[in-house]
C-alpha cells in the first residue's frame, strides 16, 4: 500500500535556516501516514537541539534508520536515544566496521566511523535489526539494502578506508543505505551520502519496486569532490530517470548543487536544517 501523506523535516545539515544549528552532518525526520522514522542522526547533539527548536518530540519513533557507519550520520545517536527512549535501529551489518579517511597530503588516516559500540548503544535503549537486503519498515516504506554499481561513472571514493584484520583497504561502503517510499506521486528516495552513486541508487529503487516514476530524491549525493565529468553524467542520468524534484543536502557540495540547480531550475532546491518538504506538494 502506498503512502498518501508524507512530511520530511531536516534536523541536521551543513547549512541551517535562521535560528537553527548547522553542522557537517545529516538527519531527516520522515513522517508518513502516522509513522515516524528518523533517517540518520547527524554528527552531534544538533539533531536534539534543532528538534526542540521545531517543537518536535523524538519520543515514539517507529524506527531509526542509519544510512552508513560514518560519524557525520551517526554521531548524534546517543543524544537521540536519550530523548527517544528504547528504539529500533535498522542498518546494514557493516555499520560497526572501523572506518577511516586518508586524503592526499595527510600524514595519517583519520577515524570517521560510528563513534559508539553496539553494547554502549544497547545500554541506552537501542534494539538493532541488521540486514543486507531491503527491509520493510512499514507499508510502502523500506530500505534499499546493498546498492549495486551499475553506471560506468559512479564509483566509491578511493580515499575512504576500512580496517580488516588490522590492514587498511578501500571501503566499498556496502552499507550505503537509502530509504524508499512508495507515494501517490511516485517514489521518494531518501539518501544519506549516496556513496555508491545517486543514479545507481535510483536505478536500484526502480528495479526493486517496479515503480518507474521518481517523485523526489532528497539527501547527500557525495559530489563535493567529484570531477566535472561525473557531475555532468549524474545530471544526465537524473534527467533520463525523470526525477521530478531534487532536494540537495550535506555532501553534494556547493559547485555540484549549483550545477544541479541550473540544470533542473525550480525543481531543484538546496536543503537546510529547519526546512520541511511534503507530498502531495
Amino acid at each position: 500500500m502506498m503512502v498518501s501523506q508524507l512530511r520530511i523535516t531536516t534536523l541536521s545539515d551543513n547549512i541551517a535556516g535562521e535560528g537553527f544549528h548547522a553542522e557537517w552532518g545529516l538527519s531527516l525526520l520522515i513522517e508518513a501516514d502516522g509513522k515516524r522514522i528518523l533517517f540518520d542522526t547527524g554528527a552531534s547533539d544538533i539533531v536534539a537541539k534543532n528538534a526542540k527548536l521545531l517543537n518536535i518530540e523524538l519520543k515514539r519513533l517507529d524506527a531509526i534508520v542509519l544510512s552508513h557507519g560514518h560519524a557525520d550520520h551517526t554521531g548524534g545517536l546517543l543524544d537521540v536515544l536519550r530523548d527517544a527512549g528504547p528504539t529500533t535501529i535498522i542498518a546494514h551489518p557493516d555499520i560497526f566496521k572501523p572506518r577511516y579517511v586518508h586524503r592526499p597530503g595527510e600524514e595519517n588516516c583519520r577515524s570517521i566511523g560510528l563513534p559508539y559500540s553496539r553494547s554502549e548503544l544497547e545500554k541506552c535503549g537501542a534494539s538493532f535489526i541488521l540486514d543486507r537486503e531491503s527491509f520493510g519498515i512499514a507499508s510502502g516504506i523500506f530500505t534499499s539494502g546493498t546498492i549495486p554499481l551499475m553506471t560506468t561513472y559512479e564509483d566509491v571514493d578511493e580515499n575512504l578506508l576500512v580496517k580488516n584484520d588490522g590492514f587498511f583497504e578501500q571501503d566499498k561502503i556496502f552499507d550505503d543505505t537509502s530509504l524508499m517510499i512508495d507515494t501517490c506521486e511516485g517514489l521518494v528516495v531518501v539518501l544519506g551520502c549516496a556513496h555508491r552513486g545517486v543514479v545507481n541508487t535510483l536505478l536500484h529503487a526502480r528495479r526493486l519496486t517496479g515503480i518507474q516514476q521518481v517523485a523526489m530524491v532528497i539527501g547527500g549525493m557525495h559530489l563535493g569532490r567529484a570531477a566535472e565529468e561525473r557531475i555532468e553524467s549524474t545530471i544526465n542520468g537524473l534527467k533520463e530517470i525523470g526525477v521530478q524534484r531534487i532536494i540537495v543536502s550535506h555532501c553534494t557540495g556547493l559547485p555540484a548543487s549549483e550545477r544541479l540547480k541550473r540544470a533542473f531550475g525550480e525543481h531543484c532546491l538546496l536543503n537546510s536544517a529547519g526546512s520541511h518538504f511534503t507530498l502531495p506538494i
